[in-house]
């Protein structure tokens, strides 16, 4: 049985010396109301590197010399909670562990003849989500309307700019090369992009390709990719922060253009969450998302790893643009 602790905490970009691997040489036996689980799929995503540091946050830090914990979808191997049977499997926030026993808590069945077993840390688990709950909650956008998605050929981001072209609006996707922003375009539908890393002025981008203005901006990345389409927002624009990947691994307070005039000027709304805030919509999101996939309206991209040895290095290439899509390691 192999598990990854973290064994120290990361001072600006996490690195593989971070996290130290145990292996034992022991069997896991399980108790009445317990199951034995075998790892599958870990997911990786950007949020984890902010329970790698210890301030204070809307979740606890990971503890040092304690298992990293991510969602995985896991196979029971045994059980003896009535709730499940061998052979199941499901997903939930695990330890990054080749097995571990549950209690059963907080995990939910997946049936992997519906969707493939990894769409359910994706475009069927919480990266699906908080693309729709985010954008539906907050960015409540209507037909006709142009968004700009930011780390849209992320996880999170290339699931946003497809709801939103479901729903009728022009979309136009941030991302870093151009390879990326042709599959924004030639596989989810993006109207436009923009390569971050070529253009040599966003801002000017962004009203070029927005001519009318931006009434949605769905922000994962923070920094001055965000400080660009705030230039550029309508009235009463609705600007949706999931994300700031840019910054999470500064050691030094960022600094960016002062957002108060422009929300003022256009009297604009901008405001922060987590999926969890919409707990109580998760089925009704979770059947859409269910949907729309089996009518083909909904695709996805996934950027898979092998090897359970692989865990730290597949998260630190998040912050090098690494990934299409959702990363995920297959066990």
């Amino acid at each position: 049985m192999k598990t990854i602790l973290l064994n120290n905490r990361p001072v600006g970009k996490p690195t593989v010396s971070n996290f130290e691997f145990v292996t034992e040489d022991k069997e896991l036996s399980i108790s009445e109301g317990e199951i034995l689980l075998e790892a599958a799929y870990v997911s990786v995503d950007p949020y984890l590197r902010g329970r790698m540091s210890d301030a204070k946050s809307y979740v606890p830090p990971f503890q040092l010399n304690e298992p990293v914990q991510s969602g995985v979808v896991a196979k029971v191997v045994a059980s003896k909670n009535e709730k499940f049977t061998e052979g199941d499997f499901v997903a939930g926030m695990l330890n990054w562990s080749t097995q571990q026993v549950s209690n059963g808590e907080g995990l939910n069945k997946v049936d992997g003849s519906k969707a493939p077993l990894s769409t359910y840390l994706g475009v069927l688990g919480m990266t699906g989500l908080t693309a729709y709950l985010g954008l539906t909650q907050i960015g409540k956008p209507k037909a006709g309307e142009t968004i700009v998605v930011s780390g849209a050929a992320g996880a999170v981001g290339s699931v946003v700019g497809q709801i939103a072209k479901i729903l009728g609006l022009h979309v136009i996707g941030i991302a870093g090369t151009d390879e990326k922003i042709d599959m924004l375009k030639d596989k989810f539908g993006f109207d436009a992009g923009i390569n971050y890393n070529t253009s040599k002025d966003i801002n000017a981008d962004i009203k070029r390709l927005a001519p009318n203005g931006v009434d949605v901006y769905f922000d994962n990345v923070g920094g001055p990719i965000s400080d660009a389409v705030l230039f550029n927002i309508n009235h009463f624009a609705r600007i949706i922060i999931c994300g700031a990947i840019s910054v999470y691994n500064d050691t030094e307070t960022p600094t960016g253009v002062s957002v108060q005039p422009f929300l003022v000027k256009n009297s604009a709304l901008m405001q922060g969450f987590i999926v969890s805030n919409y707990a109580d919509k998760f089925p009704e999101a979770m059947q859409q998302l269910s949907g729309w996939l089996a009518e083909g309206k909904l695709k996805y991209t996934e950027t898979i790893v092998e090897g359970f040895d692989n865990i730290p290095t597949a998260f630190i290439d998040l912050f090098e643009g690494k990934n299409k899509g959702k990363m995920i390691v297959k066990i």
